[in-house]
């Protein structure tokens, strides 16, 4: 029972920073309409961009935070701005092949810059752990759930008591309706992608200390990333939290008893269940 306890509790770690992920994807998708296939190569920036924070200047993750998520930020207004807004009106088709592109694009930039050579940012945290009676923490996974949560509380107040949330609700819901109330289109899918943005840079800036950084690491994260918004309904914040916890418990009951190497069949497998039989997603619904 004790081993099960810890499993679960780590699986729900690793979901919490999943789950912040996966919610950038979540609004980019559900307010812009846009299916983003470069999502994980902005986590992928962000880790790079916290190990050369880390080997230029001595800051650890934490430390540079801020920073990271300044560049994450004008980097994801550059790419709505130069990219994606011309796009926007073109089928779902266009928009896949440019994200695809842009993809490549990013993976061949930091293999020019970065090399293939895996980067590994080794500090206090990487290898220490809380321990809470048999229980033995990760602690970049503890500070990366909470920070995780604590992301995710800010975004729901956003969303729910600010104007420009209540814009970003009211265009998920019918864009046309919104403009009609006098709603910027343009200006709220640009506010969402680059918080999307952000929201996927911060998981891999969190991720850093725990996984290496390398040119191909995003292809992984934004497979993930998709499963899990699509398990929890495309256009569903809470479906996507309660989707990334569940793929990181899957996941991580999957390593445990069954071998590390079947980890990623269980959570296709359970993402083929979802589509079979619900295929909106658990949270989600029709239209």
């Amino acid at each position: 029972m004790e081993q099960l306890i810890q499993v679960l509790i780590s699986g729900l770690l690793s979901g919490g920073i999943y789950a912040l992920a996966s919610v950038g994807l979540t609004l980019i998708f559900g307010i812009v309409g846009l299916v983003n296939f470069a999502h994980g190569d902005y986590l992928m920036l962000a880790m790079y961009i916290a190990y050369w924070f880390f080997s230029l200047l001595g800051l650890v993750p934490y430390e540079s935070m801020l920073l990271n998520l300044v560049i994450m930020a004008v980097l994801g207004y550059l790419t709505y701005k130069l990219l994606m807004e011309r796009v926007l009106e073109s089928s779902h088709s266009i928009q896949m092949l440019l994200t695809l592109g842009l993809s490549m694009v990013l993976q061949n930039l930091a293999l020019m810059l970065w090399r293939a050579d895996y980067r590994n940012i080794r500090v206090e945290v990487t290898n220490s752990t809380i321990d809470i009676g048999f229980l033995h923490l990760g602690t970049a996974k503890v500070i990366g759930f909470a920070v995780a949560i604590v992301a995710s509380i800010i975004l729901y107040y956003f969303l729910q008591k600010t104007y420009t949330g209540a814009s970003m609700r009211a265009v998920a819901q019918n864009g046309k309706a919104a403009q009609l109330m006098g709603i910027n289109l343009s200006r709220t899918y640009c506010m969402a992608f680059v918080i999307g943005t952000v929201l996927v840079g911060l998981a891999g800036l969190l991720l850093s200390p725990i996984y290496p950084a390398y040119p191909t690491i995003g292809n992984s994260f934004c497979t993930l990333c998709f499963i899990v918004v699509v398990i929890g309904g495309l256009s569903s914040v809470p479906g996507a939290i309660f989707g990334g916890l569940l793929i990181g418990v899957v996941e991580s009951l999957a390593g445990y008893y069954i071998g590390s190497a079947f980890q990623q069949a269980a959570y296709f497998l359970l993402f083929i269940l979802v589509l079979v039989f619900k295929p909106t997603g658990l949270f989600g619904h029709k239209g």
